[in-house]
């Protein structure tokens, strides 16, 4: 018992310490008369009953940002506690924090569909699949404006089942492509790929965005049916006509 108390404590203590800078600049989350908002008062209950409920994994820093959005839509602890988890079912593979599979994905579509681009990322630094770790593990819940993320997410959850299983890869994609002409004129490396689109965040047109995707899909669907004319398990149907 004195062991999962211990447990539970330090799980409580970085709960605290992530809810305490959760969306601080948004409206939901601002500062109330004691210095924090009620309503990050239930995103922390929503947290710690989580937290409870799955003590073999504990918390890792940036499941709050998964749950805030939550929050923002449905206000309402039960409802926000049960789509949250479900919501962990598929993103749960991202904690604690590691690789991502989409990563190597990404990789290999830019590989194909951008080899310059690609060649010049792997060139100055072979660590070149973390550029976009954090795009990829909060689903860009920090890089458009806040009311861009419901779009997003809801395009993404979307797509998953009319579209394909992976949508935010090629969002990321789009946010690759919408700016390579910038990072190959300045020649950027990887520190200066980083600093760009985090000074960029919450400045990306989504809309536009989402329509590059729309179109790299057709791209990558359009050269797979030229290899092989069976249709591929992973797009499982062109999106609808605009």
């Amino acid at each position: 018992l004195s062991e999962v108390l211990d447990a539970l404590s330090v799980n409580i203590q970085r709960i605290d310490k992530d809810v305490a800078r959760c969306d601080r600049n948004y409206y939901y989350f601002s500062k109330g008369i004691l210095d924090i908002s009620a309503n990050l008062y239930r995103l922390r209950t929503i947290m710690c009953t989580w937290i409870w409920q799955h003590m073999n994994i504990g918390y890792v820093q940036g499941m709050c940002d998964l749950l805030a959005p939550l929050l923002v839509v449905l206000e309402d602890e039960a409802l926000t506690h049960a789509c949250f988890s479900q919501l962990m079912v598929t993103m749960l593979n991202n904690f604690p924090l590691r690789p991502l599979k989409s990563q190597t994905t990404l990789n290999q579509f830019l590989n194909v569909l951008d080899p310059v681009l690609a060649e010049h990322m792997h060139l100055n630094d072979e660590n070149s699949h973390l550029y976009f770790y954090r795009w990829l593990l909060l689903d860009f819940k920090r890089e458009f404006k806040y009311a861009d993320v419901f779009l997003a997410w809801e395009t993404i959850w979307t797509s998953t089942r009319l579209v394909c299983p992976d949508f935010e890869i090629f969002i990321a994609f789009a946010l690759i492509q919408y700016y390579r002409d910038i990072i190959l004129f300045y020649c950027l490396d990887y520190t200066d790929i980083i600093k760009f689109y985090n000074e960029r965040a919450e400045q990306h047109d989504l809309p536009r965005l989402l329509g590059f995707a729309r179109d790299l899909i057709y791209r990558l669907q359009t050269l797979i049916s030229s290899i092989n004319p069976k249709p591929s398990s992973r797009t499982k149907t062109l999106l609808p006509e605009h």
